[in-house]
């Protein structure tokens, strides 16, 4: 337990004591927020259990606990595929939260511009990440 954040911190020995061949790939991380911080990995061919991986009822979705949710369960070791809702994804990739202009993380949707929002079908591409471009706050975590 850490800042308010409970989290298994060795995920291999957790695997190992409940009988799990733990193979990265076949794994996804799903984080939620929707009353309290979530983290659960899920089986890609749902024929293992769901396994919880941290929780916190205190903290929200801020860039700060999921700094701290990432870390704990060693994210940067399993690089697993993660799913959850936009407001999660976009606070991992570090984007602007609030009315802002780029807020899609896959391409440069213009939210600003409503005379091409119904109009105009091709969007680039976002090519980067970069902090202090495109609503890019800091690094992203993922």
């Amino acid at each position: 337990m850490e800042r308010g954040l409970v989290a298994c911190t060795d995920i291999d020995g957790l695997m190992q004591t409940l009988n799990i061949n733990h193979n990265s790939p076949d794994w996804r991380l799903f984080i939620d927020s929707s009353l309290s911080l979530k983290a659960v990995l899920l089986h890609n061919g749902n024929t293992q259990p769901s396994i919880p991986v941290g929780h916190s009822v205190h903290n929200k979705e801020s860039y700060e606990n999921m700094k701290i949710l990432m870390e704990a369960i060693n994210y940067d070791k399993f690089k697993w595929q993660i799913c959850g809702d936009l407001k999660v994804i976009a606070l991992l990739l570090r984007l602007q939260q609030g009315f802002t202009k780029y807020c899609c993380f896959i391409g440069e949707w213009d939210s600003r511009a409503r005379s091409l929002h119904y109009s105009r079908k091709e969007w680039p591409a976002r090519k980067s990440l970069e902090p202090g471009i495109m609503n890019v706050e800091n690094q992203p975590l993922v």
